[in-house]
């Protein structure tokens, strides 16, 4: 029966490699915003049918204004769209209405022009030079590559009717969860008034996939309207949140002379200490970065994700010494693994043999919850290797490469740590699963070729 489940798994696993469609285009990944879009899309999830525990709300690191689904119960947000957004009722009108597409089961079919991914990295919250030459930039926030994780939104061409439909479910999504239409509304505004910039002529229905936003307004606005949750205010908590999530990308996608520009020192705001001191980080100010994490823990001193951004701050300038004091408490706060893997960093970035069990032991930990973390990892490797267990480190190698999509690494890996595992066990059991999806993978692109 363990022999038939493990085969299952693995056919699983070739599947979804298989699926997965693949692109250049990046995600960014952050505890507090998976925890943010995971909160603010539950009652849409709940009220379209389906588990929370499924739905999964992701960012992609695009200006443009878009939204998707893609790959199963994944709903891609473009950053362009958060960064226009003018508050969270209009990010869940977009969230509720793709939710209509998956639950309305509008697969997407892409053509063959769309070439295998070639990897998935995640890289750090700041590009500087100080953090890349630390050779462990990917900690915290990342742009991870998409590769086998989504698709890019030109390739979605949803019909007309598909796209009426899921703005239907979505309003009903709304109505069932207690939320105002409103923000979907002004969200559908937007994209009109975008139109009327680009000249796209409102009667120029049948020239485009998507129906044009004029007459999904007229549409909705009747329904919405007379929905008895039309006057019902947005959340101030949830609201409080959005504004966090949408300076700290700001902060994060723009040039920070932009970011600056937006958010001057005179705003003494949570949302504008928040962009600026990831302006700051970007610009390799640290001393002024730190100011603006001060602020905000001055303000909310048991803040996890205040915690976890002065412990990335002082890390990626040196001091990993003095960033793991902060990251303990901000793991001991929310326990979240992409705060658990920047803490690991911190601990093995000192090179105190010391700190090493302490590493191992969140990284195990922290891989245990969230496995789709390349850097995580990589670092579990290095502690191995650090440690004398180089079969571990091997198969720890062999997890980055499989999840990279770079399967003659992710086989030679596995094949190494076999060798010094021991048969049986359910590391060697893991890494021969390794092995036997990697041929499978290496064996189906030799037949495309």
């Amino acid at each position: 029966m363990v022999r038939l489940i493990r085969w299952l798994a693995l056919l699983l696993g070739v599947f979804m490699l298989m699926a997965r469609p693949a692109l250049a285009q990046s995600i960014l990944r952050d505890a507090e915003t998976e925890a943010f879009m995971a909160d603010m899309s539950a009652p849409l999830v709940k009220a379209a049918g389906m588990a929370p525990r499924n739905v999964e709300v992701l960012v992609i690191n695009d200006p443009e204004i878009n939204a998707f689904v893609a790959g199963g119960q994944y709903v891609w947000v473009h950053s362009g769209l958060i960064a226009q957004a003018d508050n969270v009722n209009q990010l869940q009108g977009v969230v509720a209405h793709e939710l209509g597409h998956i639950e309305g089961g509008h697969i997407v079919r892409f053509g063959e022009g769309i070439r295998e991914a070639t990897g998935v990295t995640l890289l750090s919250l700041v590009l500087g030079a100080a953090a890349i030459a630390a050779g462990g930039a990917e900690a915290g926030m990342g742009i991870m590559g998409l590769g086998q994780q989504a698709a890019m939104s030109k390739f979605l061409a949803f019909s007309r009717g598909q796209e009426s439909s899921a703005d239907l479910a979505g309003a009903r999504y709304l109505s069932t969860a207690g939320i105002s239409g409103r923000g979907s509304l002004e969200f559908f505004k937007k994209l009109q008034n975008q139109e009327y910039r680009l000249a796209i002529p409102q009667d120029n229905s049948y020239g485009r996939t998507h129906p044009l936003s004029g007459e999904r307004i007229n549409v909705l606005r009747e329904v919405y309207t007379v929905d008895p949750a039309w006057d019902k205010p947005v959340d101030k908590a949830l609201e409080a949140r959005f504004e966090r999530i949408k300076a700290k990308l700001v902060g994060f996608v723009s040039e920070p002379t932009q970011t600056l520009i937006k958010y001057p020192e005179s705003d003494q705001s949570i949302p504008a200490h928040y962009a600026r001191a990831y302006a700051w980080h970007k610009s390799a100010y640290p001393q002024r970065a730190l100011h603006e994490a001060d602020a905000l823990l001055a303000a909310m001193p048991d803040d996890p994700y205040f915690l976890e951004l002065k412990g990335q701050i002082l890390l990626e300038s040196g001091r990993p010494k003095d960033a793991i004091a902060p990251l303990r408490e901000a793991v001991r706060l929310t326990n979240q693994p992409l705060i658990s893997v920047l803490l690991a960093h911190a601990l093995i970035a000192t090179e105190d043999e010391a700190n090493f069990a302490e590493a191992e032991q969140v990284l195990r930990l922290a891989v245990a919850r969230d496995r789709e973390n390349p850097f995580a990892w990589y670092q579990l490797g290095v502690v191995y290797e650090r440690r004398g267990d180089t079969p571990r480190a091997a198969l720890a190698t062999a997890e980055r490469y499989a999840m990279m999509g770079q399967h003659p690494m992710a086989l030679r890996s596995a094949d190494a740590a076999m060798q010094g595992l021991k048969p049986g066990t359910v590391d060697y059991l893991r890494a021969q699963d390794i092995a036997m999806v990697s041929r499978a993978a290496i064996e189906q692109q030799r037949k495309k070729r």
